[in-house]
């Protein structure tokens, strides 16, 4: 996940004031000796002369060797070349320190929300491929390890990632402030007026997936890919901009009220984006957050060519998915198509393509 962080927050630890290095990281807790108690100054030259006579006060703790010292002297040059790389990239040490998992947490493009740089995806697993005491497990080890974003759309498994999510969130009690949901909609059902970004179905689809959520609302409502209409473009040029007002003006009524609290595009391109941006602040209404985009070793020029110019301009996060393409990156795919794999089921059966094709490209 990309995002961008804030260089005005605190500075690390152990740069200046009171308390900084010598106060925290002392020689003895940078080698892992036990904690000495403290001395006066002249209690601890007295009972280090007797050290260093052959003397013995009875109650010193374990003396350090210059082999110890030259090594805990360079733990804490590492430390603090820690601190100086932490400190130009705009990350506080608080940020690995301050909670039991380490993981890193960052603002999500130019907004408020805070995320982790790793998020849980339900994408052909939760409730189809793997079994509801599956999901939980795997949701749990996650959460529980700093992982606070989960994603899902109204497509997957037609509604029951959803159910299987809200089902597992509801059962968990943790608190709704604690974790980010994202959804994505376009594709709902059968009839032509649950799929697509039309204002009916932008509202009528998130009511859907709140209900399945058993949530009041979710962090992010994803367009998932551009509706785009053929045959009314080359009727009407205009068209695909009165069709992105509508999809703006539709997601800030959703975040207006209440459903949402953010609204990115998912699939879109750059220039999308940019059009959208450009519909909201000339209507006064609420402009994309992020987009979701595919990237991993064999999709990045989207991400890296495309996208930086509107992060840097208009603000624009990343959050992106299939980082290992489908699998096809770690290799199961080289000889056969393991059984209970994604790939062995009907409706993804197009990885097998996938395969014999990213096999040519390596040739």
């Amino acid at each position: 996940m990309f995002a961008s962080s804030s260089r005005g927050g605190p500075a690390p630890p152990g740069r200046g004031g009171a308390g900084g290095p010598a106060g925290k990281y002392s020689v003895d807790e940078l080698y892992g000796l036990p904690k000495k108690n403290k001395l006066v100054r002249g209690e601890s030259v007295r009972r280090r002369s007797q050290v260093s006579q052959g003397g013995s006060s009875g109650r010193e703790g374990p003396t350090l060797t210059p082999a110890q010292v030259l090594e805990a002297a360079r733990r804490l040059l590492e430390r603090r070349r820690l601190e100086s790389y932490l400190l130009e990239a705009g990350i506080a040490l608080e940020e690995l320190e301050s909670g039991r998992t380490g993981m890193v947490y960052r603002n999500l493009g130019k907004s408020g929300l805070r995320v982790s740089c790793l998020g849980l995806g339900t994408w052909v697993t939760f409730g189809s491929q793997i079994s509801d005491e599956m999901a939980e497990n795997v949701l749990t080890i996650a959460y529980e390890n700093g992982v606070n974003l989960f994603d899902t759309a109204e497509v997957y498994a037609s509604g029951k990632a959803e159910k299987t999510l809200g089902n597992i969130l509801k059962s968990k009690a943790w608190r709704r402030s604690s974790y980010v949901v994202t959804t994505k909609i376009y594709w709902g059902g059968q009839a032509e007026t649950e799929r697509g970004l039309s204002r009916k179905h932008i509202i009528e689809g998130l009511k859907g997936s709140l209900q399945r959520l058993q949530l009041e609302y979710v962090d992010i409502v994803f367009a998932n890919r551009m509706d785009s209409n053929s045959p009314m473009e080359e009727c009407d040029p205009n068209f695909r901009l009165l069709l992105l007002e509508e999809i703006v003006r539709a997601m800030t009524y959703v975040i207006n009220q209440g459903m949402a609290m953010y609204w990115g595009t998912s699939r879109w391109s750059a220039m999308e984006i940019m059009e959208a941006y450009s519909v909201a602040r000339q209507f006064n209404l609420i402009p994309p957050v992020c987009e979701q985009a595919e990237y991993h070793m064999f999709q990045r020029d989207k991400v890296e060519t495309q996208l930086p110019e509107l992060y840097h301009k208009i603000g624009v996060g990343a959050i992106t998915w299939s980082p290992l393409a489908c699998g096809l990156i770690t290799g199961k795919y080289e000889e056969r198509v393991p059984e209970n794999c994604r790939a062995s089921m009907k409706v993804y059966q197009w990885l097998e393509g996938e395969a014999a094709g990213s096999e040519e490209a390596g040739a």
